[in-house]
């Protein structure tokens, strides 16, 4: 929940600097995308990380975890099932809703840009001076907990499961 207290001067300082980090973020998401051949733009793109982190979504429930309307999710949804990136099921105990799956071509593309992603964000964290670097992970940590999200441990784990059991050496992601 966001408060509604006005920051003090030092957590101003921090909330600037954090924005500044990332608007870095979205650029090297940008770029590992654009590097590819596939055409996926980073709110598809966010979809199928929603889709690792939280499993199989019905429509409705994933255009709520990315904040836009179920037509919305769902033009976003066709687009990525003729890319076939997702899939569309149907299940026996809920023939109403579409439940969105990742195929195993978007669970090797979110890998691919995972990695992508990585390599760049390890080249500036080599470029500092962390006197502890571990204090600093945890303090990242706990943003990304406060935010909702899942740890990068994790995160990798249920990429890993994403889809079956495909090749071991493509789950380094």
């Amino acid at each position: 929940m966001i408060s509604e207290t006005a920051p003090s001067a030092s957590e101003d300082e921090v909330v600037g600097a954090l924005l500044a980090l990332s608007r870095v973020f979205v650029g090297l998401a940008a770029r590992s995308l654009a590097d590819l051949d596939e055409e996926v733009t980073l709110p598809q793109f966010r979809a199928l990380v929603v889709l690792v982190s939280r499993g199989p979504q019905r429509i409705v429930d994933l255009a709520d975890e990315l904040a836009v309307t179920s037509s919305t999710a769902v033009r976003m949804c066709n687009r990525l099932v003729r890319k076939d990136l997702v899939a569309r099921q149907e299940r026996p105990d809920d023939r109403r809703a579409a439940w969105v799956t990742l195929t195993p071509a978007g669970r090797d593309l979110v890998g691919e840009v995972t990695r992508r992603r990585r390599t760049s964000i390890a080249a500036l964290v080599s470029d500092l001076s962390i006197t502890r670097p571990l204090a600093f992970a945890s303090v990242l940590n706990a943003l990304v907990e406060a935010a909702g999200e899942v740890s990068d441990a994790e995160w990798q784990r249920r990429w890993s499961n994403a889809v079956g059991d495909d090749d071991a050496s493509q789950r380094d992601c």
